[in-house]
């Protein structure tokens, strides 16, 4: 099984290792120092007392590895159109593309029927560049659990987790998301084969979309938000109003709002990621966590008050900072249900 992971960062290298030690032929595609220290000394995964280091291939030229049975994608959702070109040579007939990544991913209206089967999402493919150039029909979903960090170049910590929920846009149980699950099972992770993915993805984004910019916009942790009345009820409106949007296309919540929060709460006096990525000077994620959920909102008709204000805060903080750039309208429509072969 040849998988390569498009962004070995934290979680990509975590994924690494675990599938390298399961067997896999993994190639790992990365960067800079990073990059660097991996060609050099291998993948260190620190987890607990226990260290481990494998030495998959590595480069940053994925043209070197050629097609592969699977392509995760472990990148933050907002750099992935821009490396899509560079991604065609590990693109053959019966490639994967498994999408671990945060946020509404670029393949949800595919093979959905009804209104918007076949619809792409401007905020999180800006004129269907994935649609286009990845296909739908290759896609995995993948909602990403564990929480790890590069503590220096080459060297992964394991904070927490080992659940990587995978499902096909249709919820079958195809032969490639079974063995993908073996696979990962084998590394000594929980990869569950879900039939309703798009339930997991919202689930995650429900936290996602408010205590994400909340904690960009007041420097508070998950337990001061949630503990604080007011943080608390707006991080709550924000919730209810992509319950609503959610609830129109079908979605299923498996928890409630006031469970929802408290699990947050019950994280502690933790950082989201985007105002680590604030406070380290690195782009945030903001349209595939907050504008896409607006933009499905004006899809379905649902107004979205207080996601519209915190959205126009968290851009222009993020602006200020030299962390977030407003995309770029597109040339292309919204509906690309035509799809270009991989080359």
């Amino acid at each position: 099984m040849k998988i390569c992971i498009y962004g070995s960062g934290a979680i990509g290298g975590y994924l690494g290792v675990r599938l390298h030690q399961a067997g896999a032929e993994v190639s790992l595609v990365a960067r800079g120092a990073h990059l660097a220290a991996m060609r050099e000394n291998g993948v260190t995964l620190l987890m607990g007392e226990e260290k481990t280091v494998v030495h998959p291939r590595c480069t940053d030229n994925p043209a070197e590895l050629g097609p592969q049975d699977y392509v995760i994608i472990a990148l933050k959702a907002h750099s992935v159109p821009g490396v899509v070109p560079a991604m065609q040579p590990l693109l053959g007939d019966d490639t994967a593309v498994v999408t671990a990544v945060n946020g509404i991913p670029y393949w949800y209206f595919h093979g959905t029927g009804g209104e918007f089967d076949g619809r792409t999402l401007e905020t999180v493919d800006p004129g269907a560049v994935q649609w286009k150039g990845l296909g739908p029909q290759r896609a995995i979903g993948c909602v990403v659990y564990p929480a790890t960090e590069v503590v220096e170049p080459g060297v992964i910590q394991h904070v927490y987790g080992d659940k990587f929920s995978l499902g096909e846009p249709d919820g079958s149980k195809s032969e490639r998301v079974v063995a993908l699950s073996k696979a990962m099972e084998a590394g000594g992770l929980r990869a569950p084969v879900l039939d309703r993915i798009r339930d997991e993805i919202w689930l995650k984004l429900w936290g996602n979309l408010c205590f994400n910019p909340i904690s960009a916009l007041t420097h508070g942790t998950l337990e001061g938000i949630c503990g604080d009345p007011d943080t608390r009820a707006v991080a709550k409106a924000m919730m209810l109003e992509a319950k609503d949007i959610g609830d129109k296309l079908g979605v299923h919540f498996r928890v409630d709002v006031e469970r929802r929060i408290n699990g947050a709460a019950a994280v502690g006096a933790h950082k989201t990621s985007m105002l680590q990525d604030l406070e380290r000077g690195r782009p945030m994620e903001i349209d595939p966590l907050l504008s896409v959920v607006q933009e499905m909102g004006r899809m379905v008709g649902v107004p979205t008050p207080t996601i519209d204000v915190v959205l126009a805060l968290v851009k222009q903080r993020g602006e200020n900072a030299g962390c977030y750039s407003r995309p770029q309208p597109a040339a292309a429509p919204a509906s690309a249900p035509e799809v270009v072969a991989a080359q």
